[in-house]
């Protein structure tokens, strides 16, 4: 296991000792459990180009599809 250190608001660190209470873990272990989960999960996918269905120009003419009552098909 590696030590390393980090600087936290004390609010935050009040939290964590709280809610490492509240499962019977130490703070250190609860900090693990946690950074572990949020490593594990899979990233949130990227939008692949092409996704969207609409003009090429929406974003420059926003206000012109508004008015004209939307998208063309």
């Amino acid at each position: 296991m590696k030590k390393t250190s980090v600087y936290l608001e004390e609010a935050l660190d009040e939290a964590l000792a709280l809610r490492a209470a509240e499962e019977g873990v130490t703070k250190a272990e609860f900090i693990r459990r946690t950074l572990t989960g949020a490593v594990g999960r899979p990233s949130r996918p990227k939008p692949s180009i092409g996704v969207f269905d609409g003009p090429e120009d929406l974003a420059e003419n926003a206000d012109a599809h508004l008015l004209a009552g939307g998208f063309p098909s």
